[in-house]
């Protein structure tokens, strides 16, 4: 049965609980086939009301800050794998808490906090975070390897025995990829890195695997992960956020008024691609509308505007069968991964409600946001 929009308030995020179940058999059924661990990284996909799904499915979660590690010891009940490019001095004990796992950005990290972990009372992995050098991602802002980047450490700055204390490597330098992207980064690690990772007891091959996107080869990718482990003796561990939330929900929008911009229909919307779409902006990319296609000739067209200030917050062209009116319902398609997470308050706008449509065809408001959102982020 198709989602009942009528029932959920605008704007909103709603995630539809069955797709995030297909998404999470098939990364556990390449889990177990593997023999490797799949975490979700809580950067892409943060939605903590369903962590209870999210851990009988995975082997964890991996955090980024203090926050997000905080956030995964409580809601997911387990320890999180932790990577940063640094770590503050006044946080790292309470992380060491949060954490099974550490992956330092840096030698000169590693040396600032390795006699705190030695001394900490639980153990817990470390490892190094590397840059091969080589990477598929298209844009500048999300490639890890472009000259001068602060990700991860090169060859060159290595020695050829891996620091004592230090049980892992750690890259990530995809982006939305595919297995075979993987086996041509694999091969670049493997030859800068391949009588490093002889040392190691694990290979964190970070986010970016596109798992659940139509036409990837989950196969292919298990034969990378199988050879990597026997080659090596190493336990492999992938990171992905995308791949969980992938195609699971959407974000409900509203029209609230359409003008004329100079031969231009343009529907003013109740939510704001820079404050709630970001990536839309970033990337950047035409996310899809439901009912609607890009621009066609004789058809009703129009471009969407977002509701805070920003001149360029707005998306399009798109054209619709019929004609939009003032209050039409707006659904913008596969809104769950790296949009809840990056959402901000800006010109005081508010954030969209965050709902789940559940098996049973039934809706469940999970949290609304209001004014204390917004002042809470000032002082």
């Amino acid at each position: 049965m198709p989602i009942n929009y009528s029932v959920i308030p605008s704007p909103c995020y709603v995630l539809e609980e069955r797709l995030l179940c297909n998404n999470l058999t098939l990364l556990q059924q390449v889990q177990q086939q593997a023999g490797c661990s799949i975490i979700l990284a809580l950067k892409g996909f943060a939605m903590y009301s369903t962590f209870g799904i999210v851990k009988s499915y995975l082997s964890g979660a991996t955090a980024s800050s203090l926050n997000e590690a905080r956030l995964i010891a409580e809601e997911m009940g387990c320890k999180a794998h932790t990577y940063a490019p640094a770590y503050l001095d006044e946080e790292f004990d309470q992380l060491m808490q949060y954490s099974s796992h550490i992956t330092f950005n840096s030698l000169s990290q590693w040396n600032r906090f390795k006699d705190r972990v030695a001394q900490h009372s639980t153990q817990i992995s470390c490892g190094l975070r590397i840059n091969p050098q080589y990477s598929e991602v298209a844009t500048d802002m999300y490639n890890p390897c472009i000259a001068g980047s602060r990700l991860g450490i090169t060859r060159n700055q290595l020695p050829d025995t891996l620091p004592h204390g230090i049980e892992g490597l750690h890259f990530h330098t995809l982006c939305e990829n595919d297995s075979y992207t993987l086996e041509r980064t694999l091969q670049a690690v493997e030859e800068r890195f391949g009588g490093l990772l002889h040392q190691c007891k694990w290979l964190n091959m970070g986010g970016g695997h596109l798992i659940t996107r139509k036409g990837y080869n989950p196969q292919h990718l298990i034969q990378l992960i199988q050879r990597i482990k026997n080659t090596y003796n190493v336990d492999v561990i992938l990171e992905p956020g995308s791949a969980i939330a992938w195609q699971t929900g959407v974000l409900r929008s509203k029209v609230l008024d359409i003008v004329d911009s100079q031969g231009i229909q343009v529907a003013l919307l109740d939510v704001s691609f820079a404050a709630h779409m970001p990536d839309c902006l970033e990337m950047p990319y035409k996310p899809r509308i439901l009912g609607a296609t890009d621009a066609i000739a004789g058809k009703p067209t129009y471009r969407m505007g977002g509701m805070t200030c920003l001149a360029g917050d707005f998306m399009g062209d798109y054209s619709f069968d019929q004609p939009l009116h003032i209050g039409d319902t707006i659904v913008f398609d596969d809104m769950i991964h790296y949009t809840m997470v990056k959402t901000t308050t800006f010109n005081g706008v508010n954030l969209p409600s965050i709902g789940i449509w559940q098996p049973d065809d039934t809706f469940k408001l999970v949290r609304n946001f209001g004014y204390e959102s917004y002042k809470d982020r000032l002082s």
